[in-house]
Formats: C-alpha cells, structure tokens, sequence
C-alpha cells in the first residue's frame, strides 16, 4: 500500500515516545530509572472513590452502554464543584459535557469547531494536545512564544494583527503544563474582553486547578469573568485532583453553543466512560476538601525536596506555583545542548529521566519538565546522582 495519509504526515515523530524507550531499554538492562519524565500521578486514588466503584460496578445494570455526554448525576456534580470552588453557576444540562479525561474532550473540541484553513493561536511552549488537537482537524496554527517576562497582550495582538483569515479560537492554559505559570482574574477580565472585541473563541485548559501551593491565591477559572460564557469553554480533569489519571474523566462547561457542538461529536463517537467509573467521579468531585488538601500537599513537599537537592546538585529549578510539574532551564554546563539531546544524556549518565522541552514546542528547546510523580527518598536518591553527573561533566571539561 504506498498512500500517503495527509494528516499523519502533519504530525511530526513523538518526541516523549523516543525518550519512553530509551527509558525502557535502560530499564531492561537493569538499570533503577528515576522517573520525572511523564505526569502520571503516582498516589493511590482515595478510598472513598474506589469504594463507590466497585460498589457500583456490582449492579449489572450498570453493565450497559453509558451516556456519552455524562449521566446527568455526574454532570450535577461538577455543577456543584464549579458553584462551590468558583461561585460560578452552571446549568448541568446544556453547559456541562463529561469527557474522556480532558485531553479527549479538547481534541474533540477541536473537531466540533474547525474549518479546513481555520487560524488558531496556541501558547509555545505548551501541552501537545493544545496545538495538535487543531493541527489533526485541518487548523493552521499560529504560536504565540511567550517567554518569562514577555508582555502576552502584546504577543496576541501582533499574532491577531498578522493573521489572515483572523484567528478563531486562542488556547489558554493557567496554571500551565509545562511551564507552572499562573494568572489572575485580571488578567482573565482583559483576555475575555479582548476576544469578544475580536470575535475569537477562547479554550481554557484548567487541569491543574487543584495543585496550587499558595493557599492564599487559589488559580481562578475564567468563567468568574462576567460574559464569559458568551465566549469561552473550561476543560478539567480528575486526574490530578483527586490521583484518577488511569479513569479517563474529564469536563467541558461554559458556553451552551460550544458545549452542544462538542456533544453532538461525541454522540458520534463514543457512548461515555463505563457508568461505575462516572458514579465513582460524581463521588470524587464531592469529596470532602481535605481529601484535595492532602494530595496537594504531598506535590508540595516533594517541589520542595526537589528544588532544595537539586540546587546542591548544580541545578538551580525555579520553584513552581502550581501543578505538578516544575519547568526548569537546562543547568549551564550543558547550556549548548538542546532538551532532547540533555535529557537522553540525562537518562544514559544518571539514570534521571526528564521530558525534554521541545516537546512542548520549539521555544521550550532550552527546558526540560519534572513531573513530581518520585517519592522523597526517590527524589534525594536523584539529588545525589545529578550532583555526580554534573560534576563529572565539570571535570571532563575542564581538562579537556
């Protein structure tokens, strides 16, 4: 068969699959891999939740095809959560869809909205789906490379200035993944109006709403911004939250045009996660909050011990405000390497497995992402071995 699948052909090799496998490889020969690379939650989902699973799961009649807009329990659910955590109102019938985790539903999004040559402004660096969601369906996109210390504003407005046909829809992820960067309602308030000035959709990727270690300034949602909705539809996940990353839940909420286009996709697609498994999130998502309290306090005593070993180490990793990653430049001794090429010297020299940058986008070429998914003994263990790698690369060149 030699035909050519165009777009296929519009997805470049995946970046994490070559570092996967030298992960594997090193592993089969025996090698103990410390893994920061992906950001698979390595907590044990609460009780509570597994409980209400198999609780249902013992029901035959939850045995049959789902909803695949969400049973209408689990949909009230997350109504309750986004009145409670934001005192947002949601109508669970026409402004809340639940996904198959929040990568699906923003994948489907893209389909739902996009016309073949639609123009779509997507952050560099950010999470791959962000950009690739659009880029399957058709979309062109057009980056906007925000860089620590970049006015974003003025970013938009060159990219919105220089893009024909003008854009349809901006992608916005706060708290960020990969880079931790978070936003306040102001800023919301001036995107929301900006885009309603230039008629332009916005996408909020709101995973990481929950992992956040200032306690004082919990991460916003932009649906608090007034008018919001006319515009504007937030993805979240159970993922991190409450450690559900195997369970595949995820939500869509805001805006009932948006919301209904993207169910209508889905009723074409799938007919829903398994009911025991949405039971068993409506479950989680009314969790008491220490239930969220103690996970989140377990990433922050691990960012901790991190940014504390690894700064002994040589490697200075700025301390991240949120989520559950932490977006560190590569340390100067190796400031001539580029991301993939670091973190496989990484994975070879220390048994240390990073994501390198580039995956995020070819403005993150000169960062790797640490998932905090190691315990703390695993994380010292890792302190000690990068402080010999780096020490010996110090030494290789010096007398070189």
């Amino acid at each position: 068969m030699d035909h050519e699948f165009h777009r296929i052909q519009r997805l470049p090799p995946y970046v994490f699959e070559r570092v996967n496998k030298l992960k594997a490889q090193a592993r089969a020969d025996g090698k103990d891999v410390i893994d920061f690379g992906m950001g698979n939650p390595d907590l044990p989902t609460p009780t509570h939740i597994v409980e209400k699973l198999v609780e249902t799961v013992r029901n035959p009649r939850t045995h049959r095809y789902s909803a695949s807009k969400g049973i209408p329990g689990l949909r009230k659910a997350q109504a309750r959560y986004y009145e409670r955590r934001f005192g947002v109102k949601l109508d669970p019938d026409t402004e809340v869809i639940a996904t198959l985790g929040s990568k699906e539903g923003f994948a489907n999004m893209a389909q739902a909205i996009t016309d073949p040559g639609d123009v779509i402004l997507v952050p560099n660096p950010t999470y791959p789906i962000h950009a690739f969601g659009f880029i399957i369906s058709g979309a062109t996109i057009r980056h906007l490379p925000v860089q620590e210390g970049d006015d974003f504003f003025a970013v938009l407005d060159q990219a919105v200035v220089h893009s024909h046909p003008k854009p349809k829809a901006l992608v916005l992820n706060y708290p960020g993944n990969p880079t931790a960067e978070v936003v306040t309602l102001d800023f919301y308030k001036e995107v929301v109006a900006y885009a309603k000035k230039h008629d332009i959709i916005l996408l909020s990727d709101l995973a990481y709403a929950e992992i956040y270690f200032d306690e004082d300034n919990p991460p916003p949602s932009i649906l608090q911004i007034d008018g919001a909705k006319d515009i504007a539809v937030e993805f979240t996940s159970l993922s991190k939250t409450f450690s559900m990353p195997g369970w595949r839940m995820g939500f869509a909420v805001g805006n009932e045009r948006l919301i209904g286009a993207l169910t209508r996709i889905k009723s074409y697609l799938d007919y829903g996660a398994f009911t025991p498994v949405q039971v068993a999130a409506a479950a989680a998502l009314d969790s008491p909050e220490e239930i969220i309290r103690d996970i989140r306090a377990v990433y922050k005593e691990r960012r901790d011990v991190l940014i504390d070993v690894f700064h002994r180490a040589g490697w200075n990793v700025p301390s991240p405000p949120a989520t559950m990653f932490a977006w560190a430049r590569i340390p100067a001794p190796f400031a001539e390497m580029k991301s993939l090429e670091f973190s496989e010297l990484l994975l070879k020299e220390a048994d240390i497995a990073v994501s390198p940058g580039i995956g995020f986008g070819e403005y993150g070429d000169d960062h790797v992402r640490l998932a905090l998914v190691e315990n703390e003994q695993r994380i010292r263990q890792a302190g000690r071995s990068l402080k010999r790698f780096i020490d010996e690369h110090i030494e290789k060149k010096k007398s070189a």
